[in-house]
């Protein structure tokens, strides 16, 4: 049996609606994966004016999803699509909920790296943070990517970024403990830094949530309470 597409639904305009919908998503997805650049860069160069520029632009983030969850409701009242149709629409309206978190959490990295600027420097690492945000703006990236080409295979390749994500966030926390423990003085600003971890992490957890709501979409399958192993079981069962 033929895996769903997005090109197999009951009429042409009602390819048309979902066609413009998920062009909406990608366009929000590329301004999200900006925010992670831009918030990141302001946190790494201490740019308060960069870092204003990401606070703004979550206001446009927000606007998008609000508009494009409008537009799925529309479709689900004129159209009241079934089966896959339906899963579509439901993983579109999910996807923008987590892309517009995902910008939240930009966010909290750009007002950190704001109030960073405004503190006494003090020279510590930054380097794995700098890593860090690069592994979590890719995984934005492939869950994205999976979204657009339906790609189960991709999809779980995210949640297996999820876990290397993990093991790199618990290090950066016990390398972050030990810096203010051997300098009391760096506390507030460490803890700072601790929050844009921690704001990356969850970036993380969200583009791990998008690659699942494509598996939902495809498999019909609900994998948000599987390990990756049993997913992969699970799917390769079907």
């Amino acid at each position: 049996m033929d895996k769903p597409t997005f090109r197999q639904h009951i009429s042409s305009q009602f390819n048309a609606e979902l066609e413009d919908v998920r062009q909406r998503v990608m366009a929000m997805g590329g301004l999200v994966e900006q925010q992670i650049i831009d918030a990141t860069s302001a946190l790494m160069s201490l740019d308060a004016e960069l870092a204003e520029q990401v606070s703004r632009n979550d206001a446009k983030i927000n606007q998008m999803e609000v508009t494009i969850d409008e537009e799925c409701s529309r479709i689900l009242a004129r159209r009241q699509p079934t089966a896959s149709d339906l899963r579509l629409v439901y993983a579109i309206i999910k996807t923008i909920t987590d892309l517009e978190r995902i910008g939240d959490e930009a966010g909290k990295i750009g007002r950190m790296a704001k109030d960073l600027a405004s503190q006494e420097r003090i020279q510590e690492n930054m380097r794995e943070v700098q890593h860090l945000s690069r592994q979590v703006s890719q995984m934005v990236r492939d869950a994205l990517d999976a979204f657009a080409r339906m790609d189960v295979m991709a999809a779980l390749n995210v949640a297996r970024q999820d876990r290397e994500v993990d093991r790199e966030y618990e290090a950066l926390l016990r390398q972050c403990i030990t810096f203010m423990m051997e300098d009391p003085r760096t506390i507030r600003r460490v803890m700072d830094i601790i929050w844009c971890v921690r704001a990356l992490e969850r970036i993380g957890d969200h583009a791990k949530n998008i690659a699942e709501y494509v598996v939902y979409f495809v498999e019909g399958k609900d994998i948000r309470h599987l390990t990756l192993e049993a997913a992969e079981q699970e799917i390769q069962q079907r």
